[in-house]
Parts: C-alpha cells; structure tokens; sequence
C-alpha cells in the first residue's frame, strides 16, 4: 500500500515538472533562439569624469556574462552570428567615501561600476534593448581597494550580469 502510494507520487512529479514545457529554474525563456554571442566589453570608464580605469575588468566582465548564460540556459556559445546578441562597454568604475567618522573622515568607500549594454534577438525583434546597469560594493576606509578587489568585482559583476540575463531573457 505504501509502496504503491510512493510510486503514484514520484508519476505525479514527474509528470508535473516535465509538464511544465518551456518553464526552467532560472527563469529564462530563450524562445526559439538556440546560439548567444557576448561581444567583448570595452572599458571606456576613464572618459567617465571621477572615474578610473581598472586593468582587465573588460575581460572578466565579459567572461563572466558568458558564464552566467551559459550556466543558466541551454543556448551555444558562438563567436559570430548569434541569435542573441550581447554588446556594450563598461562607463564607470568610481570609488567614492559613503560615510564619515566623527573626525570626518571616510569610515566607509564604495566602488561602483556601471556597464551599458545593447541586447539584440535576432528571432524576436520587439525585446532589443540598450541599458545601463550598475551595482556598488561598500568597503571599511581602512582597507585598501586592493586588499577588497576581488571580492567586490564578484559581487558587482554577478548582480549585474544577472539583472542583464533577467531584463534580456526573463519574461517577468
């Protein structure tokens, strides 16, 4: 009797999730598309006034766009031809004091970044879209950017990346 229960209950999931067709855990509907390009993104954040320019976050901003999509849907990789079409440039990157000290100075720095990207669908032209999206990470003013760089280049870049993925592929 409970053998038979389980059984009627694992159908029934598995009958429910793969009923659900287009439907993923990410949340992302690629439609028809099949391929995606990332094409790279220039850092133009030293013609940005108070801005600087950071030495390889134009490559690791690009790759980890690319591996955001390729963790989160089924779409291929290409070089050229993409049916989705990722490109845009890096116009900020900005390290400003946030908070004071009684002796006013900074307790507290944030680095912001600031990417603007151009999405193209080549199989559905009414979702194109050019944005600018943005993140920030706080840092103690005692610390160094070096010493934080990393860690906040992470956290900015997977919240940026996945606002672009949820903005570009996710019908919410």
């Amino acid at each position: 009797m409970i053998k038979s229960r389980h059984i009627v209950l694992m159908l029934a999931l598995v009958v429910g999730i793969s009923s659900c067709g287009i439907y993923n855990f990410t949340g992302g509907d690629v439609g028809t598309a099949k391929t995606f390009q990332v094409n790279y993104f220039q850092n133009y954040a030293s013609q940005n006034p108070g801005s600087t320019f950071e030495p390889g976050m134009d490559r690791d901003f690009t790759l980890a766009l690319q591996d955001l999509i390729l963790n989160q849907t089924s779409l291929d990789l290409v070089k050229s031809n993409g049916d989705l079409l990722y490109e845009g440039e890096i116009v900020e990157y900005r390290i400003s004091p946030m908070t004071a000290t009684s002796q006013q100075t900074a307790a507290q720095n944030r680095l912001s970044i600031g990417v603007n990207v151009r999405f193209f669908n080549n199989t559905k032209e009414d979702v194109d879209f050019e944005q600018r999206f943005s993140f920030f990470y706080d840092y103690p003013a005692n610390s160094q950017l070096a010493s934080v760089k990393d860690e906040a280049h992470q956290v900015i870049f997977e919240r940026i990346t996945q606002d672009i993925f949820n903005k570009s592929l996710a019908d919410w």
